[in-house]
């Protein structure tokens, strides 16, 4: 009796469906959605009535009163999910309810690349549909404040990784996770780190970290590059690397490094002035931020690019000289 009773009760929803004009189609009929692919907002405590007129508004069915008695029939809202839904194909309203009721939400992503410089991570935050761009007006400090932040320049604090996010989520949201995984493993770095380092603090070898990672391309040398660094801070020596420069330069670099470039002083250049410079210059990886605790034991002082992406190191100035001679002349 009561399959029976089901039967009917189908039968008028399919006879509401036709009377209704085919609005939203039913069983092996799919919805459509122009343009695709369209995301749909289920808020937190929606119920099948609510969802139905959610999708109504949304354009995603034409009768929102005959979606909820087909649900109702069918015995389907009663365990909806919150969430962001991407609707990018078409489903059947059968389809569409149990992708709600099993919570297959849509997440967007923002990628975040080892080496990328403040700069590049704003454009890529800006160029973000899905984001909330709360942080476009804020200054460094406003900024900083936000993310959870000690720190007083934002430049190196950010993991470099793929962030996951709900469609219209807060771009301060995804920085404070990024700035958060970024601390978590400076730290735990930090309480690994080789002894006799010349760093006072965490966020010193953090500096060091962006310039072995802007150094060289080839991970197996960023210990070495770091042994490198480290042996000329011990001698006094200036670090005298390109990178630095051009991080100093700013907007100003072209793309061709000249000699006025690394004779012209800025709170950046390792040519005119000693030590660190006075933050990251980039956002390093976890590798580079162990290569940098954990550098190579190395007598070399010098390197010099052979072209290919990986050095040759020497440990005096006539060697260094010969190689730059070999492979830069």
């Amino acid at each position: 009796m009561k399959t029976l009773i089901k039967r009917v009760l189908v039968l008028a929803v399919l006879f509401a469906l036709v009377s209704a004009g085919g609005l939203i189609g039913y069983g092996n009929q799919a919805l459509r959605f122009e343009p695709l692919p369209k995301i749909v907002n289920v808020p937190p405590g929606t119920h099948l009535r609510s969802l139905s007129g959610i999708l109504e508004r949304e354009g995603v069915i034409g009768n929102a009163q005959v979606f909820w008695l087909m649900g109702r029939v069918m015995g389907k809202g009663g365990t909806l999910k919150a969430g962001a839904y991407a609707l990018d194909k078409p489903l059947t309203p059968l389809e569409l309810l149990d992708k709600i009721e099993r919570g297959e939400i849509f997440q967007a992503t923002v990628r975040f690349i080892e080496g990328w410089n403040w700069r590049e991570i704003r454009a890529a935050l800006a160029a973000q549909p899905l984001l909330i761009n709360e942080s476009a007006g804020m200054s460094h400090t406003e900024l900083l404040r936000a993310m959870g932040a000690e720190e007083t320049h934002p430049e190196g604090l950010l993991f470099p990784d793929t962030y996951f996010f709900s469609p219209h989520t807060s771009d301060i949201k995804v920085l404070r996770r990024a700035y958060r995984l970024q601390h978590e493993k400076l730290m735990a770095a930090w309480e690994k780190r080789a002894p006799g380092l010349p760093y006072r603090t965490p966020y010193e070898a953090l500096v060091m970290a962006s310039i072995v990672e802007k150094e060289t391309g080839a991970a197996f040398e960023r210990p070495q590059i770091a042994g490198v660094f480290l042996n000329r801070l011990k001698l006094g020596m200036r670090l005298q690397t390109d990178p630095t420069v051009i991080y100093g330069l700013g907007e100003r670099f072209d793309g061709n490094l000249r000699k006025i470039d690394l004779q012209t002083d800025t709170p950046y250049n390792t040519y005119t002035r000693a030590g660190l410079p006075p933050t990251p210059i980039a956002m390093p990886s976890e590798a580079a931020i162990q290569a940098a605790l954990n550098p190579a034991k190395t007598e070399a002082l010098y390197f010099v690019s052979r072209g290919d992406g990986t050095h040759v190191f020497s440990s005096n100035l006539d060697a260094h000289n010969l190689a730059v001679n070999r492979f830069q002349r």
